[in-house]
């Protein structure tokens, strides 16, 4: 947007320069001219004057003196015909086309004294000219050489002081529309900060109340609507968290109970119903855990958006050696897997690698992921490695079970989301979800692929670490 404005402004500059500039630059033109034609006018009539006196006394040695020292002097020609006898200095003379007219006009007693305007780089002289005589008999004419090429060279120093100062005063306010769009664009842009800040996060610092009254009324009011939308965001958390946990022990007890329960039926159908409601009541304890990892798994996301925003994306994460925790994870998920007809393979890395990432957090999105690859692909060879990516490392989790087709992966991340085949296996749908807002809370990406020929490939995608500190 800044540059944006600054190119409106920097063009108004220059059509402001320009025109301030040719503006001065014709009236310098106009004054040179007029001066030049004052003079010129008078050296004009000096000669007409000198040549009726010379024409009375019948002598023209006086005339053609002044001529010379004239020509000599400025180095302008005259010409001057009277009572069929022609007088020049200097270069001119009366077989010059322009002369022959100006010398036309002049018989008729029409006057030529206007110059025009210099150009300050043009070429060539001009002619004036003008009769003198009595009131009703013309008795001859004077033409007169105008040499431009003094007036030209000064109108050439005043473009070029014009145009130093037309561009110290384009620097100037250049300078000044940079400063001024800085000083009225920077609230906008701390504003459109803090707004991608709240969409991530749900949290926004403190805008500072700078710019114009009006951005600084805005700034106040966007920082009261992002507080209120935080508090809410938070208690909204705060509710569900303090829900499921609070929510464990009325359903302990109801477990308690039932356990009693079940120690005093005697007969089949007795025993059949009380474990449908034990099933049903392992299903609601599975749900609370899980929406109470969601909570806490989104509260981890939201602070680690915020935390990098504040480093300007160098996280404060502990930089580990992640192969123990996918080694340790593999070793706890292998009794589940033979159960159930599959296999762990666990690939170690070529050569040592790390990435930024809280070792617990990271254990348990690894858990999940075995967890759900043995539930939803029994019998499958499941592959635990680590892959190098353009940017950093990648976890990787991949099954040659059934997979999933690509809009139930886009979906998978869903909150309580199952696919329709899996309907009949136990779950809540808020493992991948917690997965993914784990990943998030760690600079990472969750990312679903097929495996070739079929199966299901899960990545957690890392940057490079810069270093980091314990979280």
């Amino acid at each position: 947007m800044k540059l944006r404005v600054l190119g409106i402004l920097s063009l108004l500059v220059v059509v402001i320069v320009v025109t301030v500039s040719s503006v001065i630059l014709t009236s310098a033109s106009r004054e040179l001219t007029q001066e030049l034609q004052i003079n010129r006018v008078a050296a004009l009539n000096r000669f007409a004057q000198l040549a009726s006196d010379a024409l009375e006394d019948n002598n023209t040695t006086q005339l053609q003196r002044e001529m010379d020292r004239y020509a000599e002097l400025y180095g302008e020609g005259t010409l001057i015909h009277m009572q069929g006898q022609t007088i020049h200095s200097g270069d001119l003379r009366d077989d010059q086309p322009e002369v022959m007219d100006a010398l036309g006009s002049a018989s008729l007693n029409l006057s030529d004294t206007t110059l025009s305007p210099i150009r300050a780089f043009g070429t060539g002289n001009e002619i004036i000219s003008r009769s003198f005589g009595t009131a009703s008999q013309v008795l001859g004419e004077v033409v007169m050489e105008v040499n431009l090429d003094a007036a030209r060279q000064k109108l050439r120093e005043r473009w070029l002081v014009v145009v130093v100062a037309a561009v110290a005063l384009g620097a100037l306010l250049l300078l000044a529309a940079a400063r001024i769009t800085g000083w009225v664009l920077r609230p906008v842009q701390r504003l459109s900060k803090a707004v991608h800040e709240l969409e991530a996060t749900g949290t926004t610092t403190q805008l500072p109340e700078a710019g114009p009254p009006e951005l600084r009324e805005l700034s106040r009011s966007f920082t009261t609507m992002a507080h209120t939308v935080s508090d809410s965001m938070e208690s909204q958390r705060r509710l569900i968290a303090d829900t499921s946990h609070q929510l464990r022990n009325p359903v302990g007890a109801l477990r308690l109970r039932i356990d009693l329960l079940q120690l005093a039926l005697r007969s089949e159908p007795e025993k059949a119903a009380a474990a449908g409601v034990v099933a049903e009541l392992e299903r609601v304890e599975g749900m609370l855990d899980g929406v109470l990892k969601l909570a806490t798994a989104e509260h981890r996301a939201s602070a680690g958006a915020a935390r990098a925003d504040q480093d300007a994306g160098h996280q404060r994460l502990t930089v580990i050696d992640p192969f123990p925790v996918l080694q340790g994870e593999a070793e706890r998920a292998t009794p589940s897997a033979l159960q159930a007809g599959a296999g762990i393979t666990l690939l170690e890395p070529a050569r040592p690698i790390t990435i930024a990432c809280n070792p617990e957090e990271l254990a348990h999105m690894v858990g999940e992921l075995l967890a759900n690859a043995i539930k939803y692909a029994p019998g499958a060879n499941i592959t635990v490695a680590t892959e190098p990516t353009p940017g950093g490392t990648a976890v990787v989790v991949s099954d040659d079970g059934p997979g999933l087709p690509a809009d139930q992966r886009a979906a998978s991340t869903t909150r309580f989301w199952r696919a329709p085949q899996h309907s009949k296996i136990p779950g809540n749908g808020l493992g991948m979800t917690i997965v993914e807002r784990l990943a998030e809370a760690n600079g990472a990406r969750l990312v679903l692929a097929p495996r070739v020929p079929h199966g299901l490939t899960v990545r957690l995608e890392f940057v490079q670490p810069q270093g980091g500190s314990d979280a």
